[in-house]
């Protein structure tokens, strides 16, 4: 019953979608700590749309950069932009000088800083100009494609929230799943999606390299927010999940 509250709350939490998680306004642990354990399989249906979208576009006619903007621009939007929001701020707290309490205050200020704004230019520039690349290799490649990047960058979410890292301040998303997963739930899941990325280039590697660059910047990613902030937020979720979903991607139109 707890998995299946998961999964309801990883829709409710991580997509537009009107999801009724029946969890009031404040999750119980167990049903949180799912909801992250469930957060790829969620990603990978957005990712899919995301795909799908451009390669459409590709096939109307419209010019392919435009199309791989347009499949991303969608992606921000069936997830509210939170993800983007969290890299946003996340890259203006790493950005600041002075201790953790500056850098979390910078966080919740909500404007965007110097630092968001090239990191977002640079991201969902990056992601854009990759998905356009893999959109007019067919439907099949372009939804797989979108699919696996969206599964990767959210399987982050369970190294970030692992045992041992706690929350870096009281309240909201970071502090509901802090701590919450065992190690061995994010290693599980970038086995997986390598697993499952062999079938989409076997002969070349592509996607497997990709997981494996994912799984490389989120490790990477968490420490230094632990030691800059003091352990993890919400927006460092956010964060992980778009460094994911970016080397992916890039990876994936490198090779393809």
């Amino acid at each position: 019953m707890t998995a299946w509250r998961g999964l309801a709350l990883a829709l409710s939490w991580l997509t537009v979608l009107p999801v009724r998680a029946g969890t009031g306004s404040a999750p119980a642990a167990g049903v949180a700590a799912a909801a992250i354990r469930w957060a790829p399989v969620v990603g990978a249906l957005v990712g899919a749309v995301s795909g799908a979208l451009a390669w459409g576009l590709v096939a109307a006619g419209v010019p392919t950069l435009v199309a791989g903007l347009l499949g991303v621009a969608a992606g921000v939007l069936a997830t509210r932009g939170m993800h983007v929001d969290g890299l946003a701020d996340t890259a203006d707290g790493l950005g600041c000088y002075g201790p953790p309490e500056r850098a979390l205050a910078v966080m919740r200020d909500g404007g965007a800083g110097p630092f968001a704004v090239v990191t977002l230019l640079v991201a969902l520039g990056a992601q854009a100009a990759a998905l356009a690349t893999v959109a007019p290799l067919g439907p099949a490649v372009a939804t797989a494609a979108g699919a696996l990047a969206a599964a990767t960058g959210r399987a982050g979410f369970a190294w970030c929230a692992r045992r041992g890292v706690p929350a870096a301040r009281p309240g909201g998303l970071g502090a509901s799943v802090a701590g919450s997963q065992p190690w061995w739930v994010a290693a599980a899941w970038w086995v997986l999606l390598a697993a499952a990325a062999a079938l989409l280039v076997p002969a070349r590697w592509p996607g497997e390299l990709g997981v494996a660059a994912a799984a490389v910047l989120v490790v990477g990613l968490s420490a230094h927010t632990r030691r800059r902030f003091g352990g993890m937020t919400g927006d460092v979720l956010g964060a992980a999940s778009e460094l994911g979903v970016t080397a992916v991607l890039v990876v994936l139109s490198a090779a393809l």
